[in-house]
């Protein structure tokens, strides 16, 4: 479910998730105000306007907390297809000043190209390419193998595997990431303490149920926004706001 609402365009994204769920809300106040009476509501005002205000507060912390996650590991994930791209020009320089890397140019190409153009349409599946990691072997191999034979400099062929060690780890950081950041319980907390929190509205009662409805549709609004932004970037390689390729692509224009 998650997977599906993260590939919507944004537009839909908001239709669904924001203003669908905001119209149920303030429909709330009407159905309620037709079973029960504005004296036996606004009785509650008092001591449910104290208590609303503590679930808010909580509620509030835990979306902020929520936000904070996700935002940090999106940047993680563009912080890690950044080192990537990093260690692929700077592997490709040390290839290039060699001239017995030809098979090591060619892999490095052949990782890039299957990246970009198979790992990343699975990662926004929540899933990997074998491509990608047959092509990471052979690039391991090309650079082992010039290791072994002496055709490079040792100092050049150590240099060489740390930044394909750094290929390595950044592309496990990013797949990691590509499953989604916010764990299944705090979906369910978050999900039932927005439906909760908008609910509670229902429970006070004024005179001008037109302002009643207002106000209910403005907390709606925020709370359901509000999750409309962790779905967003729960999957930070899927949907419209997503890491790109672009760095690796960058690279992979400059040295081919």
């Amino acid at each position: 479910m998650l997977l599906f609402f993260s590939s919507l365009p944004t537009w839909a994204g908001v239709l669904l998730l924001v203003i669908l769920p905001t119209i149920l809300a303030m429909l709330g106040p009407i159905v309620v105000r037709r079973f029960m009476t504005l004296e036996h509501l606004a009785s509650n005002n008092e001591i449910a306007g104290f208590k609303f205000a503590t679930v808010g507060v909580i509620y509030s912390v835990l979306v902020a907390f929520a936000v904070i996650v996700v935002w940090e590991k999106f940047a993680e994930a563009e912080l890690s297809v950044v080192q990537e791209a990093g260690a692929a020009a700077t592997l490709y320089r040390l290839a290039a000043s060699q001239p017995n890397a030809e098979n090591a140019r060619s892999a490095i190409n052949t990782y890039l190209k299957t990246t970009i153009e198979d790992e990343w349409p699975a990662m926004a599946r929540k899933s990997r390419s074998q491509r990608a990691s047959r092509a990471l072997t052979a690039l391991y191999t090309a650079v082992f193998g010039l290791g072994s034979n002496g055709a490079i400099q040792p100092a050049i062929a150590a240099d060489m595997f740390r930044q394909v060690d750094t290929i390595t780890q950044a592309r496990r950081v990013r797949l990691h990431l590509a499953s989604g950041i916010v764990p299944d319980v705090l979906w369910l907390v978050l999900i039932s303490g927005a439906v909760l929190t908008v609910a509670f509205t229902f429970f006070f009662a004024t005179r001008n149920l037109p302002a009643q409805v207002m106000m209910t549709g403005i907390l709606a609004f925020l709370v359901f926004m509000a999750l409309f932004v962790i779905v967003s970037i729960d999957l930070p390689f899927t949907g419209p706001a997503k890491v790109g390729a672009d760095p690796l692509e960058a690279v992979l224009a400059d040295f081919t």
